[in-house]
């Protein structure tokens, strides 16, 4: 029988940094470290985890030191669930690292001129530090992930069901929560009576594994005028406990504007190709943002924190700095909220999104507001954005970018090039992959403006806008 080689134990190091993807950074003999959860001036020993060419990683096993930056982390689940992993850091402290972070990948991976990037704007801050989500989806399970120390304790532990999170890298382990500061109130309570009810009526937690079980998930969706939106997904039918739980929180929380559910018997969670039934009330719930309003339904795409999304929005419009005369092009238009919010300054916007229901969304949000100057079209963006599209449609003056987080196919990247708007702006949750595309455009394209904005509070997640002009 082989021995498990024990891994190998650096004492006394200092954090110096934190670096991308939120990971603090220590160095020993000359190679970088990197570490979860730990803050600039911290001092531990630490047990190295996995060993590479250029760099290391660990986790800490002992504190000597503790930085005199960091803070109370103030949710009892912190360091367990992966959900705020900077609540260690004070919040000046987030929105510095997290600049930092946008300024060195756009420098590094983009190559951009230090010249350009001294334009550069402060990062906005989010207004809200906490509840600041408008949407949270729970996952029920028989399998709750068990504290240290409950694990310490010996016991015996016979209710194993929890609702909450998944724990980091564990798809079958979920973190029973009770109390969030993602979501303002009622959002914990009707998680808590949900658990409460199923659990005294027997309701079985779902087991991602053996595939068994009732209960599956909870999505619960807010807007910032107030309105409600819960969503149960069973894992089979039966009418008699379905019923049974959706009028108990219909009773529970008389105020929700919409209740619905979805029997969702496929091996994974998604709920997008579902057929998702209303219970009571509305089948959306409608987000304002000026004069505009937006029908959010059980799969619409909307951007978790409402109130940032509105600086983020504001931002873009000042960037195109629309006069009256121009085409739009909002690619990756998603519920064309963007397209929506501009659309007033241009003669006319043309939006792309490869999700048919996001489409729909952006259909109906267009005529809910009277606009009459967006076309919306469905289809691969890298297929359907060429030289015939533009010739039917007619050449951008500007093109918007905002696309998932792996960024711009390389296809979309030339196309826009033949295209040869004035200008580009391009949004991104991940500073990266923005980089990367926007280094392909500088042969033709400077960078005129940068504005990073906090959407997501006590995470090293950043979102940031990119203008590039023409030369």
């Amino acid at each position: 029988m082989s021995r498990r080689k024990k891994l190998p134990l650096i004492e006394k190091v200092e954090i110096l940094d934190i670096g991308a993807e939120g990971k603090a950074i220590a160095k020993h003999n000359e190679k970088i470290i990197f570490i979860p959860q730990l803050v600039p001036g911290d001092i531990v020993d630490i047990r190295i985890s996995k060993k590479r060419k250029n760099y290391l990683e660990g986790f800490p096993v002992k504190f000597h030191k503790y930085s005199a930056i960091r803070t109370d982390p103030y949710c009892v689940h912190f360091g367990t669930c992966g959900g705020c992993k900077w609540q260690n850091l004070p919040y000046e402290e987030q929105l510095k690292y997290k600049q930092k972070q946008v300024y060195d990948q756009l420098h590094r991976i983009g190559k951009i001129p230090s010249v350009q990037l001294e334009k550069m704007s402060n990062i906005l801050p989010s207004e809200k530090t906490k509840y600041y989500r408008n949407k949270l989806e729970y996952t029920f399970s028989n399998n709750r992930w068990l504290t240290r120390e409950e694990i310490d304790s010996g016991k015996e532990f016979p209710d194993m069901d929890a609702l909450g999170f998944h724990v980091p890298g564990m798809f079958d382990k979920v973190i029973d929560i009770t109390e969030c500061y993602h979501q303002p109130s009622p959002s914990n309570e009707i998680r808590n009576a949900v658990r409460e009810f199923s659990k005294q009526n027997g309701l079985s937690f779902f087991d991602i594994r053996k595939q068994v079980g009732f209960l599956r998930n909870l999505i619960i969706r807010n807007t910032s005028s107030d309105q409600w939106m819960v969503i149960i997904s069973f894992f089979y039918e039966d009418k008699e406990k379905r019923e049974a739980i959706l009028e108990h929180i219909s009773h529970s929380f008389p105020n929700l504007t919409s209740l619905m559910y979805v029997i969702n018997s496929k091996k994974n969670d998604t709920i997008t190709d579902q057929d998702i039934k209303l219970f009571k009330g509305k089948d959306h719930i409608i987000e304002e943002m000026e004069e505009l309003k937006f029908m959010v339904g059980p799969k619409s795409f909307y951007q978790t924190n409402s109130t940032q999304a509105y600086e983020l929005y504001k931002t873009v419009r000042k960037f195109a700095n629309l006069q009256g005369s121009e085409v739009v092009y909002d690619l990756y238009t998603g519920t064309g909220t963007i397209a929506c919010f501009i659309s007033s300054g241009a003669v006319h916007v043309i939006g792309i999104e490869s999700v048919p229901e996001a489409i729909e969304d952006a259909g109906r949000n267009s005529h809910l507001n009277g606009i009459d100057n967006i076309d919306f079209y469905t289809g691969d963006i890298k297929d359907l954005f060429n030289n015939e599209f533009i010739t039917e449609n007619g050449k951008p003056d500007i093109i918007i970018l905002d696309p998932p987080r792996a960024g711009v196919h390389k296809d979309v990247i030339h196309n826009i090039q033949l295209a040869s708007p004035e200008k580009i702006i391009y949004i991104s949750c991940n500073p990266a992959t923005q980089a990367r595309d926007i280094n392909f455009l500088l042969e033709d394209y400077e960078v005129s403006e940068i504005q990073p904005v906090d959407m997501f509070p006590q995470t090293h997640h950043v979102e940031n806008i990119v203008l590039l002009n023409r030369k």
